[in-house]
């Protein structure tokens, strides 16, 4: 019997507010919620404030299975809310209210445990905007087995020294290619995927590095060696979540055991199918994108 991959997630839970209306969101829930429909055991590590909105995002996870005995009620601060503004492509846009419950994450011996037993610790960039969650995460990342960075850069809330040191901590990195260029700008490099991938990750000693690259697919690095997979053209509604879904995908079937090529189709297939939906937390599952690779391969071969 294959045994279940576990992955802890670290970082802000929120209500991503559109003009349809609020959806349950943030990128490191995201992805907790997507591994958790892919076929992983997840918790999550985050805050809520004390108010209705906090409850309802408890119980929108604890409907959807993800355990929620890891994510502090905080009684000063709130739930976190975003305003998502949409272009006429449907890509978005974010205005991340401050200070929220998720900017003072404290770390104790359940969530230490937490991640020590886990296959894999998961967390971005904006969690670190505060000092306070910013430390607990680097707590946390000392007790983790594997580490995944998603990058994930929301102005104004990053740095070249915090990315850097984020870098440093990581196993597995996703970058889309704007976050790819303004790293290895830093060090005067762009317009190279190849040489861009490869200087990350001897910098900063990664042991495999995706890219997505919107409409021209997705890359991989690993020793030395670059995959690409071409995207999956579908009638876009909104691009909230799509990043998410694809590293979910990528994760789940790389603790799996997949092969490299695999993992980034079915992660390519993964986000496709989200940004054909309204908001980061649409209900995808295995056979569901299993179906739309076949179907996409039935198509070609017309």
């Amino acid at each position: 019997m294959i045994r279940t991959p576990s992955i802890v997630s670290f970082g802000e839970v929120l209500w991503d507010v559109l003009p349809t209306g609020k959806v349950a969101g943030g990128a490191p829930m995201n992805m907790a919620y997507h591994a958790k429909s892919l076929g992983c055991e997840v918790q999550m590590i985050s805050a809520v404030g004390n108010d209705d909105l906090g409850k309802e995002l408890l119980a929108f996870l604890n409907k959807k299975s993800i355990p929620t005995n890891l994510i502090q009620t905080n009684y000063t601060f709130p739930t976190s809310t975003v305003q998502v503004t949409l272009n006429d492509k449907g890509s978005a846009s974010y205005e991340i209210v401050q200070p929220v419950a998720w900017d003072y994450i404290y770390p104790d011996v359940e969530r230490i445990t937490a991640v020590k037993d886990a296959d894999i610790l998961l967390f971005g960039s904006l969690v670190c905007r505060d000092e306070y969650s910013r430390n607990s995460l680097f707590q946390l990342i000392e007790k983790a087995q594997k580490t995944v960075f998603d990058v994930n850069l929301r102005a104004p809330f990053y740095s070249q020294s915090l990315l850097e040191s984020l870098l440093h901590k990581a196993d597995v990195v996703k970058v889309n290619d704007e976050e790819l260029d303004i790293i290895t700008g830093w060090y005067g490099l762009k317009n190279n995927i190849a040489a861009q991938m490869q200087l990350v990750m001897d910098k900063f000693d990664i042991e495999t590095m995706v890219m997505t690259k919107g409409k021209h697919g997705a890359f991989c690095m690993h020793n030395k060696e670059l995959i690409s997979q071409k995207s999956f053209p579908v009638e876009v509604q909104d691009t909230v979540g799509a990043g998410d879904a694809f590293l979910a995908a990528f994760i789940t079937k790389m603790l799996y055991g997949n092969n490299w090529q695999n993992c980034l189709e079915f992660a390519c297939a993964t986000g496709a199918l989200v940004a054909t939906k309204s908001g980061g937390t649409p209900e995808i599952s295995e056979s569901l994108v299993m179906e739309f690779l076949l179907d996409r391969q039935s198509q070609t071969q017309l």
